[in-house]
């Protein structure tokens, strides 16, 4: 038998590309922090992660947006990219490979594609009628419409009529194969509620759709056609796997699917999910390439129970959210109390009530209270304590104990799911009965009757639990569980953070000094 190690399962994933009309606002932060934080859950325990975002540059309606700014639509782009890369350092998301449509590699890799699915048979030259809007780049069916022909994403939008050549990709061919394939992966589209959807949609027939534009000059030209514009959809689809090539490869397909690919998860806004749950299968399916493993569609947010828009004047403008409170409270509140999956809503009282809560009063606290009793009675050290060595407080801290050690494989598979929520809920109590363990052993009462190894135990068990909890909550509030870690006296380390091991009971070593007690998070006060 063969000594080596198996080896650990890749995890690639990515956010939607998102398109650069604008700068990043809320609504782009939300699914980047969730797979932020499933990338580093993934990062713990051990497995190499590609974590891909982007933008998507091209279309009419950049070209229309930099026409407004008087700008190319190249200066347009970088200057909107370098908005994301800002916000997304604010709200620290390390991220592996950061694609761009624009990208040179990116049009060799469209163009690849483009000629196998051509060769395949499922493209052809036919004229488009319909209603199109500019605003999702895409044509409407008369059922989608309301009379007005007003958008019905972009409810503002009056879609325009169309009557052009275009090339259309074959979709309708691929009816039975994408129904089969429902059918055999119940898992693929995350949650269900996205996954009835989408089926309910395929009952309907699918249609074919244009993958070309004429009178458009910013995008790639069709390769064998070049007065048509390939469309938007079918190149930013590729740049997901654009971003899997490495930084010396050629462009090629081979090049770029060889390690990384076939993706392990989309995370995407349930608005365009119809892309990523049925076109893009279609398409890959007729390129000859294997289809990815999860597509989870999030949901929207609101603000205070309102849809969000700048006509209502109550945008969320997450530099101004991140800059006032930082990067952890934020990423707490939205994994935490909204359901991912599920539209949720931001009110700012209710966030700065959970993070003082939650972060401050339960977590933060009991790591001051621990931290300094272990200084008044244990000299700032971790204490001496042998679980075999029975006290009259153990069938008290027992429970504890259990829970702690066994918390890390509960919520590996809330974090797999994507059930942030779940995952803070089960951490939290551990806080809780932390908190409450105090007050029914009283330690201080202890010491002053003499127990030091009932003293021992209950600070042991505390600081350890609380060393769980901290490690476990990292890949949601990685800067507040550093913190933690220092005051413990170890070392946790961003890019390389401590493995999975660190789930366990019994990592902290008797005799390891303390820190003094800083609070890791210090309340909001509301003026």
């Amino acid at each position: 038998m063969s000594s080596e190690l198996t080896p650990l399962k890749t995890i690639s994933l990515t956010t939607p590309l998102f398109y650069v009309n604008d700068r990043p606002h809320i609504g782009s932060a939300y699914p980047t922090i969730a797979a932020d934080a499933f990338a580093r859950f993934h990062r713990l325990k051990g497995h190499p992660v590609m974590f891909v975002t982007g933008t998507d540059e091209h279309g009419q309606k950049i070209q229309r947006t930099a026409e407004k700014n008087n700008l190319s639509p190249q200066e347009h782009c970088d200057r909107t990219v370098a908005e994301f890369y800002s916000l997304w350092e604010k709200f620290n998301i390390r991220f592996d490979r950061f694609t761009r449509t624009t990208a040179p590699k990116h049009q060799a890799i469209v163009n690849e594609f483009f000629q196998r699915v051509y060769e395949a048979g499922d493209i052809y030259l036919n004229q488009q009628k319909g209603w199109y809007c500019v605003a999702c780049e895409e044509f409407k069916e008369e059922r989608e419409l309301p009379p007005s022909h007003h958008c019905p994403t972009h409810t503002n939008v009056v879609c325009e009529w169309r009557d052009e050549p275009n090339y259309f990709f074959r979709l309708s061919k691929y009816q039975d194969a994408l129904d089969q394939f429902h059918l055999d992966n119940p898992e693929f589209i995350q949650p269900e509620s996205r996954r009835n959807e989408v089926l309910g949609f395929m009952k309907q027939g699918l249609q074919d759709f244009s993958i070309s534009r004429v009178n458009l000059d910013w995008g790639f030209p069709i390769p064998n056609d070049p007065s048509h514009t390939i469309y938007v959809w079918f190149d930013a689809l590729l740049g997901y796997v654009t971003a899997l090539l490495e930084p010396d490869d050629a462009p090629t397909l081979e090049n770029a699917l060889k390690k990384w690919y076939p993706f392990n998860l989309h995370i995407i806004g349930k608005d365009i999910l119809r892309f990523h749950a049925i076109y893009w299968p279609a398409m890959l399916m007729s390129a000859g390439l294997p289809l990815p493993e999860r597509v989870f569609g999030h949901g929207l947010l609101t603000k205070d129970g309102l849809k969000m828009g700048k006509t209502l004047g109550n945008t969320i403008d997450p530099y101004d959210l991140v800059e006032r409170f930082g990067a952890d409270p934020i990423r707490y509140y939205f994994l935490k109390e909204i359901e991912f999956g599920r539209d949720g809503d931001f009110n700012e009282a209710r966030f700065i009530a959970i993070v003082n809560a939650d972060l401050a009063n339960s977590l933060g606290n009991l790591l001051n209270r621990s931290l300094g009793m272990a200084s008044k009675y244990c000299q700032q050290c971790i204490p001496s304590h042998d679980p075999r060595d029975r006290t009259e407080v153990s069938d008290l801290v027992q429970p504890v104990i259990n829970q702690a050690s066994t918390l890390g494989d509960l919520i590996a598979l809330d974090y797999q799911n994507l059930n942030f929520r779940a995952a803070t809920e089960k951490i939290l109590e551990l806080i809780w009965n932390c908190n409450k363990l105090i007050d029914e052993t009283t330690p201080w009462k202890q010491f002053k009757l003499g127990k030091q190894s009932e003293v021992n135990e209950i600070i042991y068990v505390l600081l350890e639990s609380v060393r769980i909890a901290t490690y476990l909550l990292s890949p949601i509030t990685p800067r507040l569980s550093i913190a933690a870690y220092e005051q413990l006296g170890l070392r946790f380390d961003e890019t390389n953070p401590p493995d999975w091991s660190h789930r366990n009971w019994g990592i902290i070593q008797a005799g390891q000094s303390l820190a003094t007690p800083i609070p890791i998070f210090q309340r909001i006060d509301v003026n």
